[in-house]
């Protein structure tokens, strides 16, 4: 049976011995539904509250219990994209807006890559979309020397032309580290849903050196549509 992953940046060296939670398969094969499955229970919650102030509390508590029912319906959407029809490009994983662009030493296992971050817009989508398609591989797999920049199982996924992606996360609200859905082993379709954010701050995204860079820093990008990259080959 595969193993599972859960996204964490963060953790220690000892995070590299443990398994990964995930997700049930529960969006595997089905119509997803607007909302992300993981906020439902918190605005069944919430619309109980509404109902009991309905009908026992004053104004005030019907007022609080409504409002919030609307920021959890913002904060836990998750609406359909469309992915653009370009094989080779890399759609932005989340939507918020580029604050970085620059070269790292160590990256996407081989040396040189290009990194991205973005500022995770705390009111877009629920959940991250996988930047290309391929497969999701363990970075624990490989010498520790290749992983020195991801501390832990960050999300890589290998390409049918061979191209290493790696996205990882910073920034925690709560304590509270992304979930994955995604297996390792799986394919993983680009712009697929892969991952809950959970209200994490900051995405980073690592391509190959060779890779074409198409944004800069300041510029917005929608999750699963937007093209931030794309991948070269002679």
């Amino acid at each position: 049976m595969s193993k599972t992953i859960r996204i964490d940046s963060q953790a220690k060296a000892r995070d590299r011995r443990q398994s990964f939670r995930s997700a049930r398969p529960a969006l595997e094969g089905r119509r997803n539904p607007f909302i992300a499955r993981e906020g439902v229970p918190f605005l069944l919650l919430d619309a109980a509250i509404l109902g009991f102030s309905l009908k026992y509390l004053n104004v005030i508590f019907v007022i609080a219990a409504a409002l919030l029912f609307i920021v959890l319906f913002l904060v836990f959407r998750d609406p359909r994209r469309l992915i653009p029809a370009s094989p080779l490009g890399v759609v932005s994983p989340v939507d918020g807006q580029i604050i970085k662009v620059d070269l790292v030493d160590k990256g996407v296992l081989q040396g040189e890559a290009h990194r991205i971050q973005i500022r995770i817009d705390s009111m877009g989508t629920y959940t991250a979309r996988a930047p290309v398609e391929g497969k999701i591989s363990d970075l624990r797999s490989v010498a520790g020397d290749q992983v020195v920049d991801y501390r832990t199982n960050a999300l890589w996924i290998k390409t049918d032309e061979d191209d290493d992606i790696v996205l990882q996360f910073h920034g925690y609200r709560f304590g509270l580290a992304p979930l994955s859905f995604a297996r390792y082993g799986e394919r993983v379709g680009q712009g697929q849903r892969c991952a809950y954010l959970r209200l994490t701050r900051i995405a980073e995204l690592h391509l190959p050196i060779e890779s074409k860079i198409l944004v800069k820093p300041g510029d917005a990008v929608v999750a699963g549509t937007q093209l931030i990259g794309k991948l070269t080959h002679s």
